[in-house]
């Protein structure tokens, strides 16, 4: 009798039951984040006439750029701090993993194309608060070996128990993807005419043209965890298309006892950028600043409606005046001509009068209090006040400016710290096999790595007192460092090491005074310049004992009726001690030889020779 597989029918259906119901308690979100798209490409007085048909002879509609261009410099401050990880260990036992890790782990991030998928993710995270990365294990990749899989996840297709602030503790977690149908039945052929269903709509996005979802189908990634008797927690994994279970971990007794993947942790991380109760998602910019945005453009939209009103002349005209309005209004007619009386009572120019400077200035106090609410001030934007010029200064404007920019980028480092353990997760489990990685270093130089799982996996570690076999798995700590600098850091680290050679800093004679001014000190490479700093300190040393050493061995020599000695050890004569060294070196200094040319050019009895 065949054995009842653990997920079936029923199982299936309920789980359509969880999703639809998850959706349903992210309806808002969803909305939010759609209208948010709207607002980031300037189409936000779509947004304001809510689907309303424009009215003919409308105002102008100016959209300013203010919220994209806040955007816009968030952005660039990120990839300024491009993150880069670095493995440490915890144990010496350890060290050579951790150093191979360190060298591997940012060329699997380079082959996942990780610098595009941080990019795109942060332009989610400041457009709509939430950045979504997931870590998977693909095995079609590298010709059917498998390697780790790195990518950006759309909000729109992620779905988690409505109510949870940690998405690890959803009790399930949906990935819904469109997927081409004829893809799918190459790939599950005994499904093939089958697979056209869908378990649940997804949210798409308002485009310039329409998508075409013809051919597709809803195509549903579902994790789910359970726990075993020992309380330990599983993860387990299905994929479905309507009704139809393409796979599951629970059904595979590859699976059905480990869990899919080994850390029993959903391979989801989200960045928030700021926080909102009840939800593991954020909220972003867009939110914050579309208030501002939105009174910006509608000041400006009146302002230009007067202007507009101002610039173009108007008139009231009696019926008992029979004005030619074609030849009125075509300005290359030089006349216009009018039955009846002229007067100004029966044609009278319409006069508008002009608005007061009191309104241009609520409209740039609402440009500041954009600027100020986005955290986006003219020094961030790479400008500076009248008078500011040095490169140092202008740094330390902008350094006291992105307190904001270091907080959330600080926050994103959290996020790349679970990136980077899913991915050492994946490869403890996956790399049964060695993988070589070419590791490029300073100057172009390159070598090749190896790295297997044999080193990550639980070890033997001695006998419990029952006599039972002890087991220890390596654990890392993982540092995030920012990769990249912008050229403008350059420029402040060039003029924080003129200053410091100006103040003296690498005088030996002041080093003593130099480290204790170091020590209070912070900023990227102190540790070099204290190195640098102490090395002269013990160059001086050296130089003023040898000094002092001279003079002793100079005193010695005049004690002793400044007799004569070689300069050189001779021919068979062992050149003795640093001391005996330096005392034949200052008697030749005080009693030089003649030089051989000077030898030679003089003959025996005194006179000069002759060549």
């Amino acid at each position: 009798m065949e054995k009842q597989k653990a997920i079936g029918k029923a199982e299936i259906a309920r789980a359509i039951e969880t999703l639809n119901r998850y959706k349903r308690g992210k309806a808002n979100l969803e909305r939010r984040i759609v209208e948010d798209e709207l607002w980031w490409e300037l189409r936000h007085w779509e947004v304001i006439r809510n689907g309303r048909v424009p009215p003919a002879g409308r105002g102008p509609e100016p959209t300013s750029a203010w919220l994209f261009n806040a955007i816009l410099n968030k952005h660039a401050d990120a990839m300024d701090s491009y993150p880069e990880p670095l493995v440490l260990p915890r144990e010496p036992s350890d060290e050579e993993s951790a150093r191979a890790l360190s060298e591997v782990l940012p060329v699997v991030l380079e082959s996942n194309g990780f610098e595009q998928v941080w990019s795109d993710g942060w332009w989610e995270k400041l457009k709509h608060g939430t950045a979504a990365y997931g870590v998977f294990w693909n095995s079609r990749k590298e010709n059917g070996l498998g390697d780790i899989d790195v990518r950006g996840i759309d909000l729109l297709k992620l779905f988690w128990e409505p109510g949870v602030t940690d998405i690890q503790k959803s009790r399930n977690l949906f990935i819904v993807e469109l997927a081409d149908i004829d893809q799918l039945e190459a790939q599950y052929p005994q499904y093939k005419g089958r697979l056209s269903g869908g378990a649940v709509d997804v949210k798409q996005y308002i485009h310039d043209s329409a998508a075409d979802t013809s051919g597709k189908t809803v195509v549903v990634d579902w994790y789910y965890k359970s726990r075993r008797s020992t309380g330990q927690t599983v993860l387990h994994y299905a994929k479905l298309v309507g009704d139809i279970l393409l796979y599951a971990s629970e059904n595979d007794p590859l699976y059905a006892g480990r869990g899919w993947y080994d850390d029993g942790l959903y391979p989801v991380v989200l960045d928030v950028l700021f926080p909102e109760k009840g939800a593991p998602a954020g909220f972003g910019y867009v939110a914050v600043c579309k208030d501002p945005q939105l009174y910006i453009d509608k000041l400006s939209s009146n302002i230009l409606e007067s202007s507009m009103m101002g610039t173009k002349k108007r008139f009231f005209a009696s019926a008992s005046t029979a004005v030619n309005e074609e030849e009125f209004l075509d300005w290359s007619k030089p006349i216009v001509h009018v039955e009846g009386e002229l007067d100004d009572r029966r044609l009278q120019e319409i006069m508008v009068q002009p608005l007061s400077g009191v309104y241009v200035d609520v409209l740039r106090m609402k440009i500041e209090e954009m600027k100020d609410t986005a955290a986006n001030r003219d020094v961030n934007a790479g400008s500076a006040q009248a008078g500011v010029t040095a490169a140092a200064a202008i740094a330390a404007l902008q350094e006291a400016g992105d307190k904001a920019s270091r907080d959330m980028i600080a926050a994103s480092y959290r996020a790349h710290v679970s990136v980077s353990s899913m991915a050492v997760s994946r490869m403890r489990q996956f790399y049964d096999e060695t993988r070589t990685f070419r590791v490029t270093g300073e100057g172009g130089a390159y070598r090749f790595v190896g790295v297997s799982n044999a080193a990550l996996r639980e070890q033997e570690a001695g006998r419990g007192p029952d006599g039972e076999t002890l087991y220890r798995r390596p654990v890392f700590d993982l540092k995030i460092r920012a990769q990249k600098k912008n050229p403008f850091s350059r420029m402040e680290q060039n003029e924080r090491a003129k200053e410091l050679y100006q103040a003296g800093f690498f005088d030996p004679n002041r080093a003593q005074e130099a480290l204790g001014a170091l020590e209070v000190m912070s900023f990227e490479g102190v540790e070099k310049v204290r190195e640098w700093v102490k090395k002269g300190q013990t160059l001086a040393q050296m130089c003023h004992q040898l000094s002092e050493r001279v003079k002793l061995l100079e005193g010695q020599l005049q004690g002793s009726g400044g007799e004569s000695a070689p300069a050189y050890p001779q021919a068979g004569e062992s050149g003795g001690t640093v001391g005996d060294g330096l005392a034949r070196s200052v008697k030749a200094a005080r009693n030089p030889k003649p030089s051989l040319l000077e030898r030679l050019a003089k003959r025996s009895d005194g006179h000069p020779a002759n060549f």
